[in-house]
C-alpha cells in the first residue's frame, strides 16, 4: 500500500512532511510503503521557478534514522533558500553547496559515518532542465522521445567523508518525459532468489501508461511489493532482513506535462 510522505511515527524528532504543492509546468509525487521500518527520507523545497529535491536512504533501522532526518531537514530546507536564492545563480554550483551542507549534518548528527545513498536535485520550472547529484547510486529512471535509460551515478554516497568532490549533471525534459527514483528496497525486492532488480524498473517505465506522477508512483510499488507476495518469499525475506521481513520502498516521480 503506498501513501503520501508524512511524519515519521516515532518517538523523538522526525522529519515534517514535504509540501508537494501543485506547481506550474512539473508534477513531482513521492510514495512509500505504508509500514516505515528504515531510514528513506524524501523531501522537496518549492522556490519562485525552481525546486529542489532530496531523497536519501539513511542505513539504519526508523528509531536510529528518523532523528538524523530531522536534523537533516532544516539544513535542507534551509540550505536549498539560501544558495538557490539567487534567479540567476550557478545551479550546479549551489547544488554542490547543498549537498556539502547534507552531508556535514549527516555526519555530525551520527557522531561518525552513516552511509546514505542520496538524490539530490534542482529543476528548473521556466528551462524543464534538472540539475542532479545522485551520490550512491539510487536507481534514477529517465524515460523521453528518445528511450529509456539509467541516469549513471558516479558519486560516493554522502555520509562517509568530511571532504567529498561532486560533479552534477543535467537532463532536459521535454514535454511528456519522466524520471523515477527508488531506494533500494524497491530494487532488493526478492522472489526466491531473484532480486525485482534495476531491469524491471526499467521495463516497467518504459511500458507504463500513467498519466501523473501519483500513478506512476504506485505502479511502481505495486511492481515491487507483488514480486514479493508469495510464501516463499516472505520466509526468505524473515531470514534475510530480520523478524518483521520488511524493507522501504519508496519512489519519487517527476512528469513535465504535455500542456
Amino acid at each position: 500500500m503506498a501513501s503520501s510522505p508524512k511524519d515519521l511515527a516515532v518517538s523523538g524528532r522526525t522529519p515534517v512532511r514535504a509540501d508537494l504543492e501543485q506547481l506550474q509546468g512539473l508534477d513531482l509525487q513521492a510514495s512509500y510503503q505504508s509500514a516505515r521500518t528504515g531510514g528513506d527520507f524524501f523531501d522537496a523545497v518549492a522556490l519562485a521557478s525552481r525546486v529542489i529535491i532530496l531523497l536519501s536512504d539513511i542505513a539504519g533501522r526508523l528509531s536510529e534514522t528518523a532523528p538524523i532526518a530531522a536534523e537533516v531537514q532544516p539544513t535542507f530546507r534551509n540550505r536549498s533558500r539560501e544558495f538557490f536564492s539567487t534567479p540567476d545563480g550557478n545551479e550546479s554550483e549551489a547544488l554542490v553547496r547543498l549537498a556539502h551542507a547534507v552531508n556535514d549534518t549527516l555526519i555530525k548528527t551520527s557522531n561518525g559515518v552513516r552511509f546514505a545513498p542520496t538524490f539530490l536535485g534542482c529543476y528548473n520550472l521556466p528551462l524543464s532542465i534538472l540539475t542532479y547529484i545522485n551520490s550512491g547510486g539510487q536507481t534514477a529512471v529517465f524515460r523521453d522521445g528518445d528511450g529509456t535509460r539509467i541516469l549513471k551515478s558516479t558519486d560516493m554516497p554522502l555520509g562517509l567523508f568530511t571532504h567529498m568532490t561532486h560533479e552534477p549533471s543535467m537532463q532536459a525534459f521535454d514535454p511528456g518525459a519522466r524520471l523515477v527514483i527508488v531506494t533500494k528496497g524497491v530494487i532488493e525486492s526478492r522472489r526466491g532468489r531473484s532480486e525485482f532488480g534495476v531491469e524491471r524498473v526499467r521495463r516497467l517505465i518504459q511500458d507504463s501508461k500513467a498519466e501523473s506522477a501519483a500513478e506512476l508512483c504506485r505502479e511502481t510499488l505495486k511492481a515491487a511489493g507483488g514480486f514479493s507476495q508469495d510464501r516463499w518469499s516472505r520466509m526468505q525475506n524473515l531470514l534475510s532482513r530480520g523478524s518483521d521481513g520488511k524493507e522501504d520502498l519508496t519512489v519519487v516521480a517527476l512528469i513535465r506535462p504535455t500542456s
